[in-house]
């Protein structure tokens, strides 16, 4: 009689232990992208995800990357624990990589590879310190199944020009040229819109008090007038 072996549960991890970002500077970096891409998409069907594993070969758990920040396209909004392809039927439109000099091989030889092998549209490279980047940002384009120089500075895939902006990467919209705001940026946009807004609230009210007076004061003319005897729609019109 064969004996029946109980097959083993594939499981897909969702952390290895190890640190979210190499320093400060590329873990500032890192948060930033996400929350201005996370909420520049928020009206879309689209997620955009953070240093969580990327599994792409189902069946096979060893086999996975976590990308810096990564955007994906026709999926549920929202977060995940991790991100299997196969489920999501889905590979990330828009990879970033906040890379420095102990990086660069793996950031510009294994994971473009990989990238460019899965179909990612876009891969950015963006290096917070100036390490190895003298610009501190380059990206690449997928064109017949090769990766190419990005020479616009233009997300196609985002429709956004990107620009360095000191440690950060700033983001602008192609079609009006607005710059998506980081969270420091739109606190003070609506601390000043706030602060507009109340202006507007008293002069329109100091508006108001002037007429009011003179209103007042026209009718106590009208008066004036009427007592000694004038008309005072025939004079004033």
């Amino acid at each position: 009689m064969t004996a029946l072996w109980p097959q083993a549960i594939l499981t897909y991890p969702s952390s290895d232990g190890e640190p979210v970002a190499e320093t400060y500077a590329h873990l500032y970096a890192l948060l930033i992208t996400l929350e201005v891409l996370r909420q520049y998409l928020a009206e879309r069907r689209a997620t955009v995800l953070a240093n969580q594993f990327m599994y792409y070969a189902q069946g096979f758990p060893k086999l996975r990357v976590a990308p810096d920040v990564m955007v994906i396209f026709e999926v549920e909004p929202g977060g995940r624990d991790n991100y299997k392809i196969w489920e999501e039927g889905q590979v990330p439109a828009v990879i970033f990589e906040m890379t420095s000099a102990s990086t660069r091989r793996q950031d510009e030889v294994e994971k473009k590879t990989l990238y460019e092998g899965l179909g990612v549209q876009e891969y950015w490279l963006f290096d917070p310190k100036g390490e190895w980047i003298a610009e501190q940002l380059k990206g690449y384009r997928l064109r017949d199944e090769v990766y190419e120089p990005i020479a616009d500075s233009c997300s196609e895939p985002l429709g956004l020009r990107l620009e360095t902006d000191g440690g950060l990467i700033a983001f602008y919209q192609q079609d009006t040229g607005d710059k998506l705001l980081i969270p420091d940026e739109l606190a003070v946009a609506l601390r000043q819109e706030a602060l507009r807004r109340q202006q507007a609230e008293q002069q329109a009210a100091a508006a108001e008090r002037r007429a009011a007076v003179a209103e007042q004061e026209l009718d106590a003319l009208k008066t004036s007038l009427r007592d000694r005897g004038i008309d005072p729609d025939t004079l004033l019109g």
